[in-house]
């Protein structure tokens, strides 16, 4: 077997070797042909004194001329080369500027590491001795932008690639062995297949003549191995970096795991979540789309191996403040989200904040962790988002709201359409004319940019909830993607609907509940709740707790669930802290790389500042209070029709809460 191997080793290393000549690297008469058996071992050791590429090199080369591409593709994705590999993407010189610009507008699918001269072969950054016209195991050829023929060489168009560049790019093979050694299996390698690689619906950015939809490949991973799998390819830029998506396919408008666009099927293991990253075949993609007169890739799975080791990501580097956590955000469809270290603890650290109970409410006893950090995760990732609000306690007096309740709803609004949400309010039909008023005086007094639409919904028949909340009542075409009740009168399991003191108020209240209810069998639509008493909408969810630990718990307990339950000291603190949430998240560069599915720039400092003036403020807040005194809206807790909150005055409970909030949202901002 030696001899053979030698026999085909020796034409291939003199043929290097007049490359290495040519180029002034090597002498000529390194080598020298064998004559004989036994000189075929004088001329392998020989060999060894040459760089390790060349043996590597052979070892392809080999491979691919004498077992077929069929046993090269199953060697090639699972060597452990310890090398990166690249993507490639050949175009003509014409076309060259417009797809490096293409590259840099959508770097995670395609990671530029080296552009070629027009006619080069080499690529000396990345590889000694390479010829790219014959060193990947296949390439696809197009011709104005169809695929017509699939080729283990490009020698015979040597003459057009004299006129052409060639793009290597980052590829996600380079980063299996991080995973393994991260202890994360990889499917597709323990099931001797490649990766399985998908068209998506997410549209690249377009940069020139060059557009067309991303493509990602899929890697199963199981659900405890999210947060190893995410932190070490984040570590890899120049491989796709961190996971673009994690969840059901179908939210990238992947219809079928079975039958990838590229690549082979991998089989999900039970706890196995899909884990997609971005793909260099995007770069194919973008060829089929421009259709250029003639273009070449290498064949999806058949990259172009470097001379250069693959990254290795360290254990400081996955404990570090920026290293990605993962968490789960829906279940229907399941979807996961991203954000740092260091934006998840300073969002617990407003979350813990508001948590401060100065009216000795015992609210501590329906506190769950991170329930502001995944409904903010939520909201982030939304488009269009629904808020309703609306606690009539005093119903003896006229107008019967408190001050309890709006002016969160309009933090939340303010920073919601800073993020370019589509924000809507929905609140009680009898109160929908003060709360319109209301609204034009917040935005004339500075407190939010621009009004936010205001609707009531009352409901005239089965279907009706199911009719607003979705297009021509149809659930797979929500108009909302979240919901928030906050400081929402919520109905309790005898259908009534309680104040603290457990008086029953329903008279007063429209069956916004149905929306949630309804809601929460719709695929696609999150819920949010915040309260401060557990008779509020959505703190269904802690019902059983309301009903131990809260005063007329077992009467009052609100029934209707949502999926996350905020608690707060005041209502209006957890409305306040779901807007620093968002910010806090947003300056997150993994999350905000996540959210952009890896396309398009960072927000830039401009974007910033318009996030930052759109903060909840003691100014603005406080404006926000005289303008619901200005319409007869009064404290909850004692009636009193003044600059109060549940019987808390706004100075100084309610500024310092508003302040160190403030504080918490932007400390430490530079090093975002």
């Amino acid at each position: 077997m030696w001899i053979d191997v030698v026999a085909h080793l020796e034409p291939f290393c003199v043929s290097l070797v007049k490359r290495s000549a040519q180029l002034d690297q090597t002498p000529s008469s390194f080598l020298k042909p064998a004559t004989s058996s036994g000189s075929h071992i004088v001329f392998l050791v020989q060999l060894l004194f040459l760089q390790g590429i060349i043996m590597k090199r052979f070892l392809l080369s080999y491979t691919k001329a004498t077992t077929g591409l069929e046993y090269f593709r199953g060697f090639r994705t699972n060597m452990k080369s310890g090398y990166l590999q690249a993507n490639v993407v050949i175009l003509h010189k014409d076309l060259a500027d417009d797809f490096e610009a293409f590259c840099n507008a959508n770097r995670s699918p395609l990671p530029l590491l080296y552009r070629s001269k027009p006619g080069e072969w080499g690529c000396p950054p990345l590889a000694a001795q390479a010829d790219i016209r014959d060193d990947c195991p296949q390439y696809c050829v197009f011709e104005k932008g169809v695929l017509v023929s699939k080729v283990a060489s490009l020698a015979p168009y040597t003459a057009q690639l004299q006129d052409m560049v060639t793009f290597y790019l980052g590829c996600s093979f380079s980063f299996e062995q991080a995973l393994e050694k991260a202890s994360v299996p990889v499917r597709n390698v323990e099931q001797g297949r490649n990766v399985s690689m998908f068209k998506t619906s997410v549209p690249c950015v377009k940069a020139g003549r060059f557009h067309c939809p991303m493509v990602v490949s899929m890697r199963p991973v199981p659900q405890i191995k999210l947060d190893a799998a995410a932190q070490c390819t984040h570590h890899i830029p120049l491989a796709h970096g961190g996971p673009v998506h994690i969840g059901h396919p179908a939210l990238l408008g992947i219809k079928d795991l079975s039958q990838p666009d590229y690549g082979d099927p991998v089989e999900l293991s039970a706890g196995d979540v899909p884990v997609f990253w971005a793909c260099g075949v995007t770069g194919a993609e973008a060829v089929q789309s421009t259709k250029p007169a003639l273009a070449f890739t290498h064949s999806p799975g058949c990259m172009f191996l470097t001379d250069r080791e693959e990254a290795t990501v360290s254990h400081q580097a996955s404990e570090s403040e920026e290293c990605p956590l993962t968490f789960c955000i829906s279940q229907n469809p399941l979807h996961y989200s991203v954000a740092s270290k260091m934006a998840v603890q300073r969002v617990r650290a407003i979350e813990e904040l508001i948590g401060e109970d100065p009216g000795q409410r015992g609210i501590q006893a329906l506190f769950e962790q991170d329930e502001l950090l995944k409904a903010c995760l939520s909201l982030s990732h939304s488009s269009s988002v629904l808020i309703t609000t609306g606690f009539p306690t005093h119903y003896m007096h006229n107008p019967p709201e408190e001050t309890d309740g709006p002016p969160g709803a309009i933090a939340m609004a303010a920073m919601l359409q800073a993020l370019n949400k589509h924000v809507v309010i929905v609140i009680d039909q009898r109160a929908l004319e003060m709360n319109r008023w209301i609204m034009q005086d917040a935005v004339d007094r500075g407190v939010i940019k621009s009004a936010v639409p205001m609707m009531s919904f009352e409901s005239s028949g089965p279907d009706s909830a199911l009719r607003f909340l979705c297009h021509d009542g149809d659930p797979s075409k929500p108009r909302y993607d979240h919901m928030v009740a906050i400081e929402r009168s919520g109905r309790a399991s005898d259908g009534n609907y309680y104040n603290m003191r457990g008086v029953n108020i329903k008279h007063l209240v429209d069956p916004i509940d149905d929306l949630f209810i309804t809601a929460s069998a719709v695929p696609g639509i999150t819920t949010t709740g915040i309260g401060d008493g557990g008779n509020e909408l959505g703190m269904g969810k802690l019902k059983e707790a309301v009903k131990a630990y809260m005063p007329n718990g077992s009467l009052i307990a609100c029934d209707v669930a949502a999926d996350f339950a905020i608690t707060a000291g005041v209502s209006n603190w957890g409305g306040y802290a779901v807007a620093c949430a968002l910010y806090v998240l947003n300056l997150c560069s993994i999350h905000r790389r996540y959210v952009q599915k890896g396309l398009g720039l960072l927000p830039t400092p401009e974007q910033h500042s318009l996030w930052a003036a759109s903060l909840p403020s003691v100014a603005k807040e406080e404006e926000m209070l005289h303008i619901l005194v200005k319409y007869g809206v009064r404290s909850g807790k004692t009636a009193n029709l003044g600059l109060e909150v549940d019987g808390l005055t706004f100075h100084p409970t309610h500024s310092d809460v508003i302040q160190r909030l403030s504080d918490l949202s932007i400390e430490k901002l530079q090093q975002e």
